[in-house]
């Protein structure tokens, strides 16, 4: 909570103007009361309409200033919440990018994104409501049982009453409600989870027809959050009834106290009536805290749940010195080892080998032998866990990430292109390349053709995650993006999987008349991609069980030997 305090620093004077503004509305609407009474008392019984439209001009006075007072402190609230939650949005998105994969995968893309948005914007009305009432509201409701103790001191101790019976109430159910609050935010991040699968993964649902399933499934979870949120309406729903039943029967002692004084002489109708509008202003100012401490309520459970992504240090340290082109001399793995969790299996145990500059390194094995894991590891997406990566004779460790980063292309399983055109795509491998270096890279990666056949060309449009283009067309166009940089060492982690075999063959040839040929890792799962690569690493449940060419490998590799007659047997279907 303290370190989300400090977003607010900067809108100091909003933080103070909005509270004083809004106590001096408060100030102007006590005081009403009295005049109403004074007119009560004394103009209208003797008949004084000069004594009435002043006392009306002095309530029309009020009014205004209380207005503008009110408005003015509504623009700096609403100013400082607004400008703390935007900075307060910036800060998690830009921490979360300053975390490592291993950070996210324990956090979770699912509820990352109901803290950014849910979260953040249940906090901005926490601190906007907070600006204006939690002053506010306690200095009505003190200040009219002032007020009725200097009317008449023997009935406001009706008022005290009330204040009490009506804080066990309020703060009674608040403290009863606040860890529900806990729990409705933990089911939405449940509903949010399985809403966004869903919606990745449509086309695989639809296939295998699983949307009876599927909406179960989100059923249950919506019960269950639907469930929660019921609970905490019951109890919350409660507190207007409540307030209301206390409020009336106040009002009942009052009048039925205040009568006999009256007719005693010893109180006046305009106190009467001044101290049941005291007495009103409390019940409306209570019921205001009461839905403001709600809401400041779920705004601590959703600050807490912000402040914990905060709270999170990255575990991947940024190293101090900047990669140079000495250092890209050859790139060696020293008996590397990896788990992903302290307590889980090794994902590569033991890994050794050597990769120089032009050569291209063949990585294969079955699924979940470790492929993507080995290079994930090059640009430090995770870090290895035992062992040791060096570029040169420098572990990888003591580059900075930028400088690392810089020098590597790294096209990744899943094709992804973001919303724009295909020319604003292309720029993120180089901001500052030229048309004739993008495309010198679509003909490199095989997808100029794609391009020229558009209207527009480079500025064909491309729709959010390349939705409008085909799975091979999005691989080519996400291999070009890897080579606008011109990457000192490019990796193709099975990214060439919805390529057939001629564009594969194709590609891998202009791979190689590169100049000058970047040090290129190639992760597949047919022998075909590999083939002519320099060295060939065969994985297998986490363990190289082969290292050497094609040829080698073929007299000497049971895995690869069996990898390579499923793949040919597969490659002479496909030309059947």
């Amino acid at each position: 909570m303290k370190r989300l305090a400090g977003f607010l620093r900067p809108y100091r004077k909003e933080c103070v103007l909005g509270p004083l503004f809004k106590l001096l509305e408060a100030l102007f609407e006590l005081i009403v009361p009295l005049i109403i009474a004074k007119m009560v008392d004394e103009a209208i019984p003797v008949g004084q309409s000069g004594g009435v439209w002043r006392c009306a001009g002095i309530l029309a006075l009020l009014a205004t200033i209380g207005l503008a007072a009110s408005v003015t402190a509504q623009f700096f609230a609403a100013r400082a919440a607004i400008g703390f939650s935007t900075a307060l949005r910036h800060a998690v998105f830009s921490h979360i990018h300053t975390l490592s994969w291993k950070d996210l995968d324990a956090l979770g893309s699912a509820t990352l994104v109901t803290r950014l948005t849910g979260d953040i914007s249940q906090i901005q009305s926490g601190v906007n409501l907070g600006l204006r009432l939690l002053l506010r509201s306690p200095f009505v409701v003190f200040g009219a049982m002032i007020m009725a103790f200097l009317i008449d001191a023997r009935l406001a101790l009706i008022f005290v009453g009330v204040i009490l019976v009506l804080f066990l109430i309020v703060f009674g159910l608040i403290f009863a409600t606040m860890p529900m609050q806990r729990r409705v935010r933990s089911d939405l991040d449940s509903i949010t989870s399985v809403t966004r699968e869903n919606l990745s993964g449509v086309r695989v649902i639809r296939a295998f027809r699983r949307e009876a399933s599927e909406s179960d499934r989100f059923d249950r979870l919506n019960d269950l959050l639907t469930r929660s949120q019921l609970k905490v309406g019951r109890l919350t729903a409660a507190l207007n009834p409540l307030t209301w039943i206390v409020l009336n029967l106040a009002v009942l002692l009052l009048l039925r106290s205040a009568g006999v004084r009256v007719d005693t002489g010893t109180l006046s109708q305009g106190q009467v009536i001044a101290l049941y509008n005291y007495l009103s202003q409390i019940l409306v100012e209570l019921v205001k805290l009461a839905d403001l401490i709600v809401t400041l309520t779920k705004s601590a459970a959703c600050a807490r749940r912000v402040s914990d992504v905060l709270a999170v240090s990255p575990t991947q340290r940024d190293g101090q010195k900047v990669l140079t082109e000495a250092d890209l001399s050859s790139l060696r793995f020293e008996d590397v080892s990896i788990r992903y969790h302290s307590q889980g299996d090794e994902a590569l145990e033991h890994l050794s080998f050597t990769a120089l500059p032009g050569q291209t390194i063949g990585i294969i094995g079955g699924t979940g032998s470790g492929k993507s894991t080995l290079v994930q590891l090059i640009p430090r997406f995770y870090d290895r866990t035992g062992g040791s990566i060096l570029l040169g004779s420098t572990p990888v460790e003591a580059f900075t990430l930028s400088s690392l980063r810089s020098v590597i292309g790294f096209v990744p399983q899943r094709a992804t292109l973001f919303e724009g055109t295909i020319r604003s795509n292309l720029l993120w491998g180089n901001p500052s390349a030229t048309d004739a270096d993008l495309w010198q890279a679509l003909e490199t990666a095989q997808a100029a053709e794609i391009v020229r056949c558009l209207p527009e060309e480079l500025d064909a449009p491309v729709q959010q995650g390349g939705k409008n283009f085909s799975g091979g067309q999005r691989q080519r166009l996400t291999i070009a993006r890897a080579l606008v940089r011109r990457p000192a060492i490019l990796v193709l982690d099975d990214s060439a999987s919805a390529l057939d075999y001629a564009t594969d063959a194709a590609l891998r040839r202009a791979l190689r008349a590169m100049d000058p040929a970047p040090m290129t890792f190639i992760v597949s799962q047919r022998t075909s991609s590999v083939r002519f690569a320099d060295q060939i690493l065969v994985l297998e449940d986490g363990v190289c069980v082969g290292q050497g060419t094609h040829e080698e490998l073929l007299a000497s590799c049971p895995v690869y030997q069996e990898i390579h007659a499923t793949a040919s047997g597969e490659e002479v279907r496909n030309h059947a």
